[in-house]
């Protein structure tokens, strides 16, 4: 028999914690006001969200967060102005604070001009992933600290928004690269940027990799679904969808389809990664549509509606970061990504930094066997599988 599965001894076991029997209650107590009172404490508090969005100059990474949480969060800037091009990534972040309904919320926003920008964009993605691990760094010094703030100033990136051209054709090799390495520490969300320079059938084209044979109509286009081509074409010009394309090179995006805790939670996160990468277009913008006023982009032909559906799925990602995945987007990054790295950490103690007020970590007694490698190291209950097999990487 496996040692490890042999039954404690009764000496070593712990005692059973008593089982848990209803209750039948007599009379009103007030159990349910706990809830008014942590909406209080909340409110008193505030709340605080970090996102970061990464992309190409040009693709409207400021006006989709301007457009977001409807105010100047950023100032664009107009390409072909007289503005240069960063020579090597820089990022940039603001902090403002916006109240609603008397709730308010920190958000910090970090752009990251540069990226990908240039003509060798190699090991582009380096400044992006230090910053992260920089964050989840000086949340674990606070952390470990004998006398402790009362709250941690919590600067780690909650969520990551990659921005992917529109270019009609599939992931380019870098977005594949970087993102590989991106999901492994942050909670990602890919969007197709500028989507109203595609057309409804294009923009379907460029999610599930529909792509047109010479001398071919609309409706002898085949789509690559469950590994095949399926309706109309049968030829070599139909290729992987990119949620298939993510799939092969093990691109774990938000929601992560191994933390789904519940059957609520994966009917409604399986809708959500059906629609992976949403379609989006941002605006800051209003004009009058129909008698009624609606942030859009004005063209020749019409306005781009971006809360219309029929138009974009910008409705989709704002629901997404704000309305009903932020503090599950909070929970993941603590949980999991930081946990990660807290591990790692701590199992190089003796490389972290020394001083007053600082916890010292000595070395497992000669008596004790240390854990022969990662996968003997507990972690966190709730961790995906791609975490636990790289939480020996080097960060």
């Amino acid at each position: 028999m496996d040692p490890l599965r042999q039954s404690p001894s009764p000496s070593s076991s712990r005692a059973s914690s008593p089982r848990t029997l209803p209750c039948e209650m007599l009379g009103y107590v007030g159990i349910e006001a706990v809830l008014d009172q942590l909406k209080i404490k909340a409110m008193k508090m505030g709340f605080e969200f970090n996102i970061m969005v990464v992309g190409q100059s040009g693709l409207g990474k400021s006006t989709m967060v301007n457009t977001l949480f409807k105010s100047k969060m950023w100032k664009s800037t107009m390409l072909g102005l007289g503005v240069p091009t960063p020579q090597t990534l820089q990022l940039q972040s603001v902090t403002h604070v916006i109240e609603e309904s008397g709730v308010k919320l920190k958000l910090t926003v970090t752009d990251t001009p540069g990226f990908g920008d240039q003509i060798n964009n190699d090991k582009c993605w380096d400044p992006i992933l230090g910053y992260i691990n920089e964050q989840y760094e000086q949340y674990l010094q606070e952390e470990i600290l004998i006398t402790r703030q009362r709250h941690i100033p919590d600067t780690r990136v909650h969520c990551c928004v990659y921005f992917v051209p529109p270019t009609g054709h599939c992931l380019r090799p870098l977005d594949i690269e970087f993102l590989q390495r991106l999901c492994r520490t942050v909670n990602v969300v890919p969007v197709i940027a500028r989507a109203d320079s595609l057309t409804i059938e294009e923009r379907e084209a460029f999610r599930h990799r529909v792509i047109w044979a010479p001398g071919t109509s609309l409706g002898s286009v085949g789509v690559w679904r469950g590994g095949e081509c399926t309706g109309g074409l049968r030829s070599p010009v139909c290729g992987p969808q990119i949620q298939e394309n993510l799939k092969t090179h093990g691109i774990e995006v938000y929601p992560q389809k191994c933390l789904d805790e519940d059957v609520n939670d994966k009917v409604l996160n399986s809708k959500i990664r059906e629609r992976i990468p949403f379609a989006v277009v941002g605006a800051d913008r209003e004009h009058i549509v129909n008698g009624r006023c609606v942030l859009g982009r004005k063209t020749k032909w019409g306005i781009i509606e971006v809360e219309n559906m029929a138009h974009c799925e910008f409705p989709l990602l704002r629901d997404l970061l704000i309305r009903s995945h932020l503090q599950d987007l909070k929970d993941i990054t603590h949980n999991v990504h930081y946990e990660n790295y807290r591990i790692f950490r701590l199992n190089e103690s003796h490389v972290l930094p020394r001083g007053p007020g600082w916890v010292n970590l000595a070395p497992a007694p000669a008596s004790v066997p240390a854990p022969a490698g990662p996968q003997a190291t507990p972690g966190p209950p709730k961790v995906c599988r791609w975490a636990k097999d790289n939480s020996d990487e080097e960060f």
